[in-house]
């Protein structure tokens, strides 16, 4: 039914409350308060509005995977949305209020309408939802529910829904059908990898979703990575980290180790040695490696919400729509690309920002970039920094990328980026002040030439250190530079390298709690780091955040490569 135009009740709850309406999608995780239902996202042009209580409006979600359980952490502690309302394909989101209803009883109504409902509901100041019909300033909308013994199912999937393959299996193909059937999808895939996301101890929700499913006997059946955690597994009792939540941390961790799932602890698992290939089917989750893997490698996998991460890994199926066929891998707008004349490694996270932006729901094609020479690690930075601000799960970029050349509609939107919007994200990224307490290094996780780069920077610098400096790892990279005897380099100048957790997740002790300034590499975090930390940011190169730490400052100017 997806994109079918008919008013579509995805989860049913009794709702009624004021209007809120969104202009832009809004990622729950980074964007909202998991305890409040406050806008937080410092980007957004709604941040400071609740959520909680009202019936919120947004065409669709945006960011990262994790918005699922922020919406499951919202519903259980009575701050969610009295409902929630779309005008596009959502996922994430919706699962995360599925979840709230199958397994905690605490439904938050979904509804999908077509854009002539969803501009009269905006208009309105109150409205309510009772059984199948929505209600407002005398509009009465019957609500239809989307079908899922519709889909054709293989003999292997009706016994897991059955209940023949154990409780956990069945609530896991349960849900899968119903996400499926809202997406209208025929049927469903085989995947051959998964990747679970919902591993982060941001709140409870994710740390007693994943103890329930692991007492209801939930076992993965394909191989299963794991995204970064909380703490560094191995390590954190000797960081001052608070024992309760260093347990609670492990215990989720564990939890998935459990059920089977490989204890890799990477937000960038496309750096491991088994990469996916070339039109290999996946049900990745984690917005950044989903991004990379279908856009850099020409893997396939939907932007799968976390929770669904896991039912797929435990049934190795996926709902056979979006991007696993090729017909919807094609670029639905185009975004032409003024390179300056000269410009070092941070204009790519600063164009995968802007993509976004410029394409908050479809897939963008980039062009003028044919005469660039961008490395992994660059390309790895534009996708990261693409998932912050579109919902899309790839891009595109010409002469780069292996679908690259696929033909674009004769009636795509065109859009133009310049060197002058690189200079307003460039200060919209350095909003803070020029005083550095932090620099934080791996979002997403830094790769092995990431940090010999980085060593080499320090050294070459030859000043000991002012600022307090971080880079996380995934297990892989940190035994290979540990091999390589550059853990030891950077430790002994004063770096602290980290594995296990990231960016993303890293919290007090382990984030210094006297930094009020931090300086990031990444787009990701540099758009994250204010709602998740309360802190200022600035923003540049590798170089810059070297140059930050051995002075205590970020440049006062543009690079000279930016229009003033």
């Amino acid at each position: 039914m997806a994109g079918s135009g008919l008013p579509l009740l995805l989860v049913q709850n009794d709702a009624a409350g004021d209007v809120l309406t969104c202009q832009e999608g809004l990622s729950f995780w980074g964007g909202v308060d998991p305890d409040t239902g406050v806008i937080i996202d410092a980007h957004h042009p709604d941040c400071g509005a609740s959520l909680a209580g009202r019936i919120v409006l947004m065409p669709t979600s945006r960011g990262s995977c994790s918005g699922s359980g922020v919406m499951l952490q919202l519903a259980r502690n009575g701050h969610a949305p009295a409902a929630l309302v779309f005008c596009e394909d959502e996922d994430i989101l919706t699962l995360g209020a599925m979840i709230a209803a199958r397994l905690f009883d605490r439904p938050v109504a979904v509804l999908r309408l077509p854009r002539v409902d969803y501009d009269r509901l905006s208009a309105a100041r109150h409205a309510e939802i009772r059984g199948e019909t929505l209600a407002f300033d005398g509009h009465v909308i019957g609500l239809i529910r989307p079908d899922p013994h519709q889909l054709t199912l293989s003999d292997a999937d009706k016994n897991m829904l059955a209940g023949q393959d154990g409780p956990a299996a069945q609530v896991a193909m349960e849900v899968l059908c119903l996400i499926a059937a809202a997406q209208g999808a025929q049927n469903l895939t085989d995947v051959s990898r998964a990747h679970i996301d919902g591993c982060i101890l941001a709140h409870d929700a994710n740390l007693d979703f994943a103890e329930k499913m692991q007492k209801m006997g939930a076992r993965v059946r394909i191989p299963t990575t794991i995204n970064a955690i909380s703490v560094d597994r191995i390590g954190w009792q000797a960081q001052d980290v608070p024992p309760d939540f260093g347990h609670k941390a492990s215990r989720l961790a564990d939890a998935y180790v459990n059920m089977g799932a490989r204890p890799t602890f990477t937000c960038a698992p496309y750096l491991l040695d088994d990469a996916p290939q070339m039109d290999e089917p996946i049900g990745w989750s984690e917005s950044n490696a989903v991004i990379y893997a279908n856009s850099v490698l020409g893997a396939r996998t939907q932007k799968h919400p976390d929770y669904l991460d896991l039912f797929i890994a435990m049934t190795g199926r996926a709902p056979n729509t979006g991007v696993y066929l090729a017909a919807n891998r094609v670029p639905g707008r185009v975004i032409n690309v003024a390179l300056p004349d000269h410009y070092d490694e941070s204009i790519w996270p600063m164009l995968g920002w802007l993509a976004g932006a410029k394409s908050p729901n479809a897939i963008p094609v980039l062009t003028g970039l044919e005469a660039a020479s961008p490395t992994p690690d660059d390309l790895k930075a534009l996708c990261a920094a693409f998932g912050t601000t579109s919902a899309a799960p790839m891009l595109h970029a010409r002469g780069h990328t292996p679908e690259g050349d696929l033909p674009v509609p004769v009636d795509a939107a065109q859009f133009d980026v310049s060197p002058l919007d690189l200079a307003r994200v460039w200060r919209g990224f350095n909003a803070g002040p020029a005083q550095v307490d932090l620099v934080a290094i791996g979002s997403p996780h830094a790769s092995l030439t990431e940090c010999r780069e980085f060593a080499r920077l320090l050294r070459d610098l030859g000043a000991p250190l002012v600022a307090d400096v971080i880079v996380t790892v995934g297990r892989n990279v940190l035994a290979a530079a540990t091999q390589e005897g550059m853990v030891g380099t950077l430790t002994q100048a004063g770096v602290r390298v980290i594995p296990d957790l990231c960016w993303c997740s890293i919290t007090e002790p382990v984030f210094p709690a006297g930094a009020q300034v931090l300086m990031t590499n990444s787009g990701k975090y540099a758009h994250y780091a204010h709602g998740l930390t309360g802190r200022d940011v600035r923003f540049g190169s590798l170089r810059d955040c070297a140059k930050a730490a051995v002075s205590g400052r970020a440049r006062d100017d543009l690079p000279a490569w930016l229009p003033g």
